[in-house]
């Protein structure tokens, strides 16, 4: 064995690595995909932090009416969308499959169900600031519509890397307890 420092072993060129163990594809994808989730579930975060600000603005009046517009509805059932990414954060430190599942579960009813029904509710207001050039509810002298359908396509795309990269995560750790279970 070489030392760090040392001269080369005797009889070895430092081709003979390959018969050495190396980590197992699946926790080398275990560790790739949690750190991708995390960067999401923070992407996340921010939306949410930045709706949970403004509606917060929106309802306490600190600015006037005609600067931040009063909540859709779909924003109130979203404030709930930040519930799985806790559970998947939760499920990380122990590769607890549960939590992981609860996650996924509830981001389709508590993330994607809202941001389609904001979607749809919003679509009329769109539709008339398309055709006519008329928005009636404003954020920061933006149309309201214009921004929260940009707020709204950004947390579509959040939330669809994070299930497909939460799939594969669970794929990955059924992959570890089926090779446990064999053994």
């Amino acid at each position: 064995m070489a030392s760090r420092a040392g001269p080369r072993a005797a009889g070895t060129d430092g081709s003979d690595f390959q018969h050495r163990e190396r980590v197992a594809k699946h926790y080398q994808m275990s560790v790739t995909l949690k750190g991708e989730i995390k960067k999401l579930i923070y992407v996340h975060l921010v939306i949410w932090l930045l709706l949970v600000a403004k509606m917060s603005v929106g309802h306490l009046r600190l600015l006037s009416h005609d600067q931040v517009a009063m909540p859709y509805q779909w924003e109130y059932p979203y404030l709930l969308s930040i519930v799985p990414s806790l559970l998947g954060l939760l499920s990380f430190p122990r590769n607890n499959i549960s939590y992981l599942v609860l996650s996924m579960i509830s981001m389709g009813l508590f993330s994607i169900a809202p941001l389609i029904y904001g979607s749809m509710e919003m679509f009329p207001a769109a539709q008339q600031l398309y055709r006519h050039g008329k928005a009636y509810r404003f954020l920061f002298g933006f149309s309201a519509v214009s921004v929260m359908y940009l707020v709204l396509i950004l947390a579509v795309q959040v939330h669809a890397w994070q299930l497909y990269y939460s799939k594969k995560l669970l794929d990955s750790w059924f992959t570890s307890t089926q090779e446990k279970k064999r053994k």
